[in-house]
């Protein structure tokens, strides 16, 4: 996964679609895929790792912007 856009898709494989770009419920969902042994701790390692990038970049635009 390399976009927030590819983690999106790899949730909707698994049933789940998020439709408005919530990063903590993308998050959330995740990890609840992971600790139920669906996911691999390859494929959870990389969304997680690109969803807090994401999340610390949203993060420190919002307060650039203060």
């Amino acid at each position: 996964m390399q976009t927030i856009y590819d983690v999106q898709q790899f949730l909707k494989s698994y049933g789940t679609i998020i439709y408005v770009g919530d990063l903590q419920l993308m998050k959330s969902e995740i990890k609840e895929l992971y600790h139920s042994q669906l996911i691999k701790e390859q494929e959870f390692d990389s969304a997680m790792r690109l969803l807090n990038h994401e999340i610390q970049h949203l993060t420190d635009e919002k307060n650039r912007g203060n």
